[in-house]
């Protein structure tokens, strides 16, 4: 893991550019993890209650911007993981905008991306780990993802539940990595 916080990029274009002074989207390694925890459907399902129909791994709207529906035909794993990707890229470019001039760890990136790609930009650019992390409390914005423990009003986090034990165990997964060099 890199010793020095880096400053996120507004496109990946011009990130290569410049080499690997500045971070342009989430590593390959946090794609990969994002693919393994939001697990594989071939075919459209409804994840959760009064969710939207997603397909591969998450993903709810296609590179070519039309809406995932029920009735959609099956996707191949490596379908799925471009998807992911392209999403995660995409979404990228507008998570960077709200980081600009704030230096981050790779690793704290891909935290907070991988939060955004979950909960959606809108729910990050009004968070408490945003604010933290624009007054230099890097700490205390990587805390602040445990705020995040609810689907549907209900607390994710409490002991036994089996209606969304997955979303309070990936906040702790997202702290543990954010947390990982401070």
């Amino acid at each position: 893991m890199s010793k020095t916080r880096l400053y996120v990029y507004g496109s990946t274009i011009t990130a290569a550019l410049l080499g690997s002074f500045f971070i342009s989207g989430p590593s390959e390694q946090q794609v990969q993890e994002t693919a393994k925890v939001e697990g594989f459907t071939p075919k459209p399902v409804i994840p959760t209650k009064n969710d939207v129909p997603t397909i591969g791994h998450g993903t709810t709207v296609y590179p070519n911007g039309m809406k995932v529906k029920m009735t959609d035909p099956a996707i191949t794993r490596e379908q799925g993981v471009y998807f992911l990707r392209h999403y995660m890229n995409k979404d990228a470019q507008k998570f960077n905008k709200t980081i600009l001039n704030i230096p981050v760890y790779q690793h704290e990136y891909d935290a907070f991306i991988d939060f955004s790609y979950q909960f959606g930009i809108g729910n990050w650019s009004k968070s408490s780990m945003l604010t933290n992390l624009k007054a230099g409390k890097y700490r205390a914005a990587c805390d602040s993802l445990l705020k995040y423990k609810f689907s549907g009003g209900y607390d994710c986090s409490t002991l036994g539940n089996k209606r969304c034990a997955g979303v309070w165990t990936r906040q702790l997964e997202r702290h543990k990595k954010c947390i990982g060099e401070q």
